[in-house]
């Protein structure tokens, strides 16, 4: 990992002109703009084929006066007034470069985990300038490029990573494939684990993305030319679920009512899958996951250890607020009867623990079967649903049109809408943007035909 974020923190110092270039940033010549150089490019292309050392541009030894001028409280003043600039660097954007290496080192991490640790504190960000070391103590203006009062949402990050490639210049990621953990195919089998729904619904996952033309690596690929827009990993494969589930059970309100009535009925061995048993324990521990969510959240620490003041007069004010914080603070513990700091004991990817030891949410259904929900026709297994509901699926520009999902929800199924609420919960994405997903998900398998309501669609 450090392999990969170390040459794109270096390739950045030098695109937003700050360090390795011989006209910095505060030359008044200048204005924040691509450098003309591409050794910093060239370091992080080479991550791929060598075992990671990359030496700084040339450039840099001979600017370290420059480099010295940049440094701390020197040119604190001048980096704030420029803080909106595309070019220079926040917390926020930090967050999409870590996002940014993750990508490009293939991890399995997506940007839900990485927001997801970085609310639990695993991954300093409000209190971040606590881990440097002491002689490195911010003062005067230096400390409020570090004072942040919230975590940026997913959406939020993803646009800052987007812009950074641009910025950066990027060259074509490594490929993700179908072996990648990062892939669909793949990234979907943990969320159906999560949502603990049956393993054999992932083959129809797995068809789903080759009805729909996305096993291509291509499409799963920043590139430059070929896949500018980079991908949302995450929220992507959890349309891919969102859909089959539709294919499956219909999720109109009625449709999945008729099937599980049917798996009731013809159902001797006990081990179909219904989905109005999944949808009553799933309820039951999605009530409980999100009243502990509100809970962690209200007894969040937001305030650091060690505060840090801009002047004097500013120190002897928030000193008076954190004593009161901490009194309120002490309160509320005592009233809840509960640690007022709850952290996790270690970092996890899942929300949600399913099987029959203590502390689990619920009794696992991974081993359900499916049988009474499909048939074999033409040696193939087919939905017994046989009918298919959408949205109008024409396209809207980006740059024109905002999402349609708050005029679009009262419209819209209830157990459709409580499926991406669901769905929404697991990734810690707003709604409008997994329904905007799944709606493209939905272009590309119809891709003939975009009617302008919505229909029931014979399969």
């Amino acid at each position: 990992m450090d392999d990969v974020l170390c040459p794109l923190w270096r390739l950045y110092l030098q695109r937003s002109r700050q360090a390795y270039t011989a006209h910095p940033l505060r030359s008044s010549q200048h204005r924040v703009r691509d450098s003309d150089s591409d050794s910093a490019a060239e370091s992080i292309r080479s991550v791929t084929v060598t075992d990671g050392e990359s030496n700084p541009p040339s450039t840099a030894g001979s600017n370290a006066d420059s480099g010295s001028e940049l440094s701390g409280s020197v040119d604190a003043a001048f980096y704030l007034t420029r803080r909106r600039s595309r070019g220079v660097m926040s917390m926020k954007k930090n967050l999409a470069l870590i996002y940014l290496a993750l990508v490009w080192s293939r991890e399995a991490l997506t940007l839900s985990d990485l927001l997801r640790l970085v609310n639990e504190g695993h991954v300093p960000y409000v209190d971040a300038y606590e881990q440097l070391p002491e002689e490195m103590k911010l003062t005067g203006k230096d400390a409020l490029l570090f004072r942040v009062k919230s975590v940026p949402s997913h959406r939020t990050v993803h646009k800052e990573a987007q812009a950074l490639t641009q910025l950066l210049q990027l060259p074509a990621f490594p490929a993700i494939s179908s072996q990648t953990l990062l892939h669909p195919a793949l990234l979907s089998l943990r969320y159906l684990t999560e949502a603990n729904l049956p393993d054999e619904l992932h083959p129809w996952v797995c068809r789903l993305v080759e009805c729909a033309g996305m096993a291509d690596q291509t499409l799963h690929t920043f590139d430059p030319v070929s896949c500018p827009r980079l991908p949302c990993y995450d929220v992507r494969a959890a349309a891919l679920i969102i859909v089959t589930i539709k294919v499956i059970f219909g999720m109109d309100d009625h449709t999945e009512c008729d099937l599980c009535n049917g798996v009731d009925l013809h159902d001797d061995s006990g081990d179909g899958f219904n989905l109005r048993r999944w949808h009553r324990l799933m309820k039951v521990a999605l009530t409980r996951a999100e009243q502990k969510a509100e809970q962690d959240i209200a007894r969040k620490r937001w305030t650091t250890e060690r505060p840090v003041y801009q002047n004097k007069k500013e120190k002897v004010c928030l000193t008076k607020r954190k004593r009161i914080a901490e009194q309120v603070q002490l309160c509320f513990e005592k009233l809840s009867s509960c640690p007022a700091d709850v952290r996790s004991a270690s970092p996890s990817s899942f929300r949600f623990c399913w099987g029959d030891e203590d502390g689990s949410d619920g009794p696992s259904l991974q081993h359900m079967k499916l049988d009474g929900l499909v048939t074999l026709k033409r040696d193939a297994q087919t939905p017994s649903n046989c009918t298919y509901w959408h949205p109008a699926l024409r396209p809207c520009s980006r740059w024109k049109c905002s999402s349609h999902y708050s005029e679009m929800e009262a419209l819209l199924p209830r157990s459709f809408v409580w499926l991406l609420q669901l769905f929404c919960f697991l990734l810690d994405v707003e709604p409008h943007c997994l329904y905007e997903e799944v709606l493209s998900v939905e272009r590309r398998l119809f891709s003939s035909k975009t009617p302008r309501d919505r229909v029931r669609r014979g399969r």
